[in-house]
């Protein structure tokens, strides 16, 4: 099992990008390099998102480029081939954690209670993605769990925004967030990188 404890501590919020077109992969990773955000989620949820990691992987080296929407245990291994240096995964399988155990890479399994949390846990797990994380309870959510389960820390993915993000931050087992408001669709659509690199410039600001 590799759960890489630094994960959570790089930056206090990971983008979490969808990336329609390859072409806007490298300007929107150079971009949040520029706002001081040198880390990147991308989903895989569209059909160039394995060349999209590739692409950023290879051109913008000071980037720490991750493969978020890790469902199926197959895509660990893409992810891993097209150059990606951590996975995420939304939930968790016997299955898929071995998949991505395989890869050798850091990897953030998903929970979204208790149990899942337990489960966890007992496979050696100590930095998760809590998602939903709005959907499931919040920061009041993860607020309520410290004291009798201390030992997991998170990275809340899901619903989270400049106008809630302190809650989660200020919370004793919550090391980063996740989120996808550095990266706004139409400021990809209209290649306003100044626009996502002041974003990623606030977000790196923000206390931890």
């Amino acid at each position: 099992m590799t759960n890489s404890p630094s994960l959570l501590d790089r930056v206090p919020v990971i983008p979490v990008v969808v990336v329609d077109d390859l072409g806007d992969a490298v300007p929107v990773a150079r971009a949040l390099v520029a706002g001081g955000i040198p880390m990147i989620e991308l989903t895989l949820r569209t059909p160039c998102a394995l060349d999209a990691i590739k692409a950023i992987a290879t051109e913008v080296p000071e980037i720490c480029v991750g493969a978020g929407t890790i469902v199926e245990p197959v895509q660990a291994a893409q992810a891993a081939d097209a150059g990606a240096q951590f996975l995420v995964s939304p939930g968790s399988t016997e299955t898929l954690l071995k998949a991505m155990t395989d890869t050798g890479l850091p990897h953030l399994p998903g929970a979204a209670t208790v149990s899942e949390v337990l489960f966890l846990l007992e496979h050696g797990y100590r930095e998760l993605k809590f998602f939903p994380a709005e959907a499931s309870g919040g920061a009041k959510f993860l607020g309520s769990i410290h004291s009798p389960v201390p030992a997991a820390r998170f990275c809340p993915t899901g619903g989270i925004s400049t106008s809630n993000v302190g809650d989660y931050l200020s919370l004793a087992n919550v090391g980063c967030v996740g989120g996808s408001w550095l990266t706004p669709a139409d400021a990809v659509k209209q290649q306003d990188w100044d626009r996502i690199s002041g974003l990623a410039r606030e977000a790196a600001a923000l206390a931890r």
